[in-house]
């Protein structure tokens, strides 16, 4: 253990550091779990949507207004939520909303009226902006600043794990029929909110356990408890005048367009514009996933190692490399399946450093105190992104074809790499302003 890390836990006896670590590392594993089973109630309906355009006669615009309205109403509940979940018990309010995310999915599936899915899908994207915050909640308070990164993108491999799996496991079940897309993923949620009440708890305090003291903050100052109005000069001074809060925000809305993109019209996208089946589809999507999990640890561990925890540079580097690798998937005229599986992947590799880096930077930035408020801020402009990935390719798609919503996403992540290179300058964190 390095100096750094090392004096996070010094005024702890043996003992207690002992029982510190073993929570510490509970805790990271079980929120993983939770946060991946929001994904198998969230991004199911990607692989229900040819079946449901076919069943139904749902255009993509259609299907793509359910997306963008799903993630405005996410991007929302996420910011305000992300207040709630810096002051209240974290286990309490992630099981609450994976509980009512897993009843919108069994309202969904018996539904056939458009309007119906209309309003089911957004409350859905409410109750899933209750997911992130108290899990940001709980990593800052049991993760030091100096390990932030690198345990952070552990973490956040949970998206990838979530998201891959549920699109495996949707691409075996709708041969069953498309309810079955959400029939089946709510069971495994439901079971997952069970495994949270089980083995999650709160903040260290809540397991007679002391808070981490960051260097230059005294134990008084680790432990200190706001008053309301305390919290709020804290949260307008480190979240809503910071600019880098706002720069790496503004980012975070084209790396989602990116990254939601391939997510929820990737089925759609390979079956029809590249011709493969909609089960190697499924496959060919959960391996964009699988290599952003590589991609997230590797970016982590590269922050803390190479660039002092300054999550920004590193998402200068990421966002150019993954706007390079979908310009090599525009390009690819019929490919073999295994050609466009890795120029996929590769994209996925390094898509996912920025999406897991913004979160990570924004906590930083922001310290423990205001962790939720942050990554719940710059979420907002993440989901605003559903508003081109969504509904806007959607849109490109219906009326100008698949070649263009690709030319559409280059032009996203080249903006995106300009942003973050406006926070080049950005500090690590902000325990010592």
């Amino acid at each position: 253990m390095n100096s750094n890390i090392k004096s996070a836990y010094m005024s702890m006896a043996p003992d207690v550091a002992k029982k510190f670590k073993y929570w510490q590392t509970r805790t990271i594993i079980v929120s993983m779990i939770g946060y991946a089973m929001f994904y198998f109630v969230r991004k199911n309906l990607s692989i229900a949507m040819p079946a449901m355009q076919a069943d139904l006669g749902i255009t993509k615009t259609e299907l793509g207004l359910f997306l963008t309205l799903h993630g405005l109403i996410y991007g929302i509940s996420k910011f305000i939520n992300g207040f709630i979940g810096d002051r209240v018990n974290a286990r309490f309010f992630m099981i609450t909303g994976l509980v009512l995310s897993s009843a919108c999915n069994l309202i969904f599936g018996f539904s056939s009226a458009v309007l119906v899915f209309g309003i089911v899908w957004m409350v859905n994207g409410w109750f899933q902006g209750m997911g992130f915050p108290p899990c940001a909640r709980l990593l800052t308070h049991w993760v030091p600043p100096k390990e932030l990164a690198t345990k952070m993108s552990i973490w956040n491999t949970s998206h990838s794990i979530g998201a891959g799996l549920v699109v495996i496991i949707c691409g075996y079940v709708v041969s069953w029929g498309w309810r079955w897309c959400f029939f089946f993923p709510s069971a495994i949620a439901l079971g997952g909110a069970v495994a949270l009440w089980f083995g999650l708890r709160d903040i260290p305090a809540s397991v007679g356990l002391p808070e981490i003291c960051p260097e230059g903050v005294s134990q008084e100052e680790a432990e200190h408890k706001d008053t309301s109005e305390e919290f709020k000069q804290f949260v307008r001074k480190k979240v809503f005048l910071n600019p880098y809060i706002w720069i790496i925000g503004v980012a975070n809305f084209f790396v989602y367009t990116i990254r939601y993109a391939v997510l929820d019209w990737g089925p759609t996208l390979l079956s029809e514009w590249k011709g493969f089946s909609v089960h190697n589809a499924g496959w060919m999507v959960a391996g964009f996933e699988i290599s952003g999990i590589l991609g997230m640890l590797s970016a982590g561990w590269v922050t803390d190692k190479f660039f002092g925890g300054r999550g920004p540079r590193v998402c200068v580097i990421c966002m150019a490399l993954a706007t390079v690798f979908i310009f090599l998937f525009w390009q690819l005229s019929s490919p073999p399946m295994w050609l466009a599986s890795l120029v996929l992947m590769a994209a996925g590799f390094f898509i996912y450093g920025p999406q897991a880096l913004v979160g990570i930077s924004a906590s930083n930035l922001a310290t423990k105190r205001a962790a939720a408020t942050a990554t719940g801020f710059t979420g907002l402009f993440g989901y605003a992104s559903t508003l081109v990935s969504g509904w806007g390719l959607g849109y490109l798609v219906d009326n100008f074809g698949w070649s263009c919503a690709i030319r559409a996403l280059i032009g996203v992540g080249f903006i995106g790499t300009i942003i973050f290179l406006m926070a080049w300058k950005a500090k690590a964190d902000g325990y010592n302003d």
